[in-house]
């Protein structure tokens, strides 16, 4: 392990998902919170520094893992943090009303003999499910303290904490967990010779060390030479001849047989109460009435969302308008920088007026849905689909957050464990239409076309999502994951978590989006001043010739890029009449639309797209995007003709 040591101790909180440890950190952490990536990796973990009884530390919450030797990226960059990080001490956090499937997790983190605490949250839950569990001892059959806790109500943090800071003060140390005696002898071969010839540089105990390497763990092939190699492949081949079994599977069903006695000799299970809740899956999970549930459900939070929103937005634009908007006007400035301050305020203004009014009650609304427990449902319920498109039923989560704001949908990527999958999911979150791409399909499509044709375009953005989707599997193939999820239990979401989580969220939009919008609409006051937009138009006639829109056009597509929304606002400006039908034909507009609602994602979605997935891939994703608005224009120019008549 690391030995260096910091001034303040650090504590981290390790655990399966769903088993309550963020909601642990956030009722200690608050909004004192800090998102950080590991490095190299879009994995998150959350740490913050906090003083808890008059005792400061530093508290990490990693990801939920369901083991050490899973290949996907969050139990790596865990495992990665585990073992090369300075932790003081491990806080297990277990859902008890599963002990038996938590406990494989405790065992192998015991074998990174860091001094632990297991909290045995969700303790109403199990007692709910009939499992009445001795916490004393469990923690005699451990060898490490053990606390029971139901984290929503607040209740065993504090005790938790204590205990962990007596650890932390008295060293005390973890004992591996021994395994049958075959398994062991190889396990204590291995270690002996890795003593003996300390080729090695691995700083934790050689014991971890022989055991990763008996599971052929990829990460510590770098600790392997040609002796260690070949003593391990004997190693190996002995447990695979007494047990019939590969290595990595024999360790496995060890941890798996001890985890279950350890749970029959310290819980016992009664009937469990049947509750609403457990009827409530009856429905919501039902293989037709659950995906009808779902649409409803998603149907009117998405409805109340955006009406909320346009509530919000119409009056705070007007007042912002009136004291920020007009402000430039009244400073006796030369006109040059009032266009640069008028500029700068409306990038401002955009950035409250219109992104914040929809991202800040979807987030909000995104963060209770979850912790109510029915965003994993349907993420489970759009698995057959996603599986479809060569994805899993996690990627739905991105997916259905591109509906509000593709600033969180990209950001919500990093859920899913393969490059591959972030990659695809970046480039379906930005075609799916956000709602200022939803305000051009009705304001321009709806209002003069009619609500059956925009209609009509949600549909074709579901086929056109579904296309490409498949396409980029088979164009980038590879073994699609198996989908494991754990169903966390319905419960009542605390405000003040919701609210916590919400912040953490808009974090990104607030440092990373919101200054290149302000950006964006300086450079374009500039553009503007100058008479640029005239050289734009000029440079984008071709695309504008061969969609046969007006020359005009070519300004409002830039706009677009800064802000999708900005598209059809400025295309008033540019046409110079809010009577877009004097000027543009029907067929024209349907182009218009089709063009802007599938080209290159705004500026607030490159900026966070660049973070999640590299500049690369964000400019080869933009230029799918393009490709595909073009061709759907052009078939959008073509249908045009056919419904609308001749332009």
């Amino acid at each position: 392990m690391n030995t260096k040591h910091h001034h303040h101790p650090t504590i981290a909180l390790v655990g399966q998902p769903n088993c309550g440890k963020s909601t642990i950190f956030n009722k200690v952490a608050g909004y004192r919170s800090v998102s950080t990536n590991f490095p190299g990796a879009t994995v998150e973990y959350m740490k913050s520094h906090v003083n808890i009884h008059g005792q400061t530390c530093d508290i990490v919450d990693l990801p939920g893992i369901y083991s050490l030797t899973s290949l996907d990226q969050a139990a790596e960059e865990a495992k990665k943090y585990l073992l090369e990080q300075d932790i003081s001490v491990i806080v297990n956090v277990i859902d008890a009303s599963i002990l038996g499937r938590s406990l494989e997790l405790t065992l192998q983190l015991m074998e990174l003999e860091v001094p632990m605490v297991v909290c045995l949250n969700m303790m109403d839950e199990a007692e709910r499910k009939g499992i009445l569990i001795d916490p004393e001892k469990l923690s005699k059959k451990l060898g490490v303290p053990v606390v029971t806790a139901i984290s929503r109500k607040g209740e065993g943090i504090a005790d938790t904490f204590e205990k962990a800071f007596y650890i932390i003060r008295h060293s005390k140390t973890v004992l591996p967990p021994m395994m049958s005696r075959h398994v062991e002898s190889c396990i204590s071969d291995l270690t002996l010779f890795l003593h003996k010839n300390r080729y090695h540089t691995f700083n934790g105990p050689e014991r971890l060390l022989a055991i990763k390497l008996l599971e052929s763990d990829p990460y510590f092939d770098r600790y392997k030479d040609s002796g260690t190699d070949q003593k391990t492949y004997q190693c190996q081949e002995l447990l695979q001849d007494a047990h019939g079994q590969s290595a990595d599977q024999v360790i496995s069903a060890e941890r798996h047989s001890m985890a279950m006695a350890l749970f029959e000799s310290a819980a016992e299970v009664l009937p469990s109460r049947q509750t609403k809740r457990d009827r409530l899956d009856d429905y919501l999970m039902h293989p037709i009435w659950g995906y009808l549930f779902m649409v409803l459900f998603l149907f009117l939070f998405f409805n109340g969302i955006f009406k909320l929103g346009a509530a919000i937005e119409e009056p705070l634009m007007g007042f912002l308008q009136n004291t920020l908007g007009s402000l430039a006007n009244t400073l006796s400035i030369p006109e040059f920088w009032q266009e640069l301050v008028n500029g700068t305020l409306q990038g401002i203004i955009g950035g409250i007026a219109i992104v914040l009014p929809y991202l800040f009650p979807f987030l909000l609304g995104l963060s209770v849905i979850e912790d109510l427990g029915y965003l994993p449902r349907v993420a489970f319920l759009m698995d057959n689909f996603m599986h479809k498109i060569g994805l899993h039923g996690t990627a739905v989560i991105p997916a259905i957050l591109g509906y509000g704001c593709s600033v969180p949908a990209v950001m919500a990527t990093r859920i899913l464990s393969s490059p591959r999958d972030r990659f695809i999911s970046s480039v379906v979150a930005v075609l799916i239409p956000c709602s200022a791409r939803m305000t051009i399909i009705f304001g321009l499509v709806g209002y003069y076309l009619g609500g059956t044709a925009a209609f009509m375009v949600y549909l074709l953005n579901i086929f056109v999502i579904s296309v490409t989707g498949a396409l980029m599997s088979k164009m980038l193939p590879e073994d699609t994951p198996g989908f494991i999820l754990e169903m966390p239990v319905y419960q009542i979401p605390s405000f003040k978590v919701s609210l916590a989580k919400t912040w953490l969220r808009m974090k990104d939009f607030i440092i990373v989006a919101w200054p290149l919008l302000i950006i964006g609409s300086f450079v374009l006051s500039i553009a503007e001043f100058f008479g640029w937009d005239a050289v734009i138009n000029t440079i984008l006639r071709p695309l504008t010739y061969i969609l046969d829109l007006p020359a005009q056009v070519g300004t409002t597509l830039v706009f677009g890029i800064l802000r999708k929304e900005l598209s059809m606002l400025m295309l008033f400006n540019a046409l110079d009449t809010h009577n877009v039908a004097q000027v543009m034909s029907s067929t024209q507009m349907l182009v218009f639309t089709l063009f802007v609602v599938f080209y290159i994602p705004c500026i607030a979605t490159i900026g966070i797209m660049s973070k999640e997935i590299g500049w690369k891939k964000t400019v080869a994703a933009s230029l799918i995007t393009v490709v595909i608005a073009i061709i759907l224009a052009l078939a959008g120019r073509g249908i045009g003709f056919i419904v609308y008549g001749a332009i």
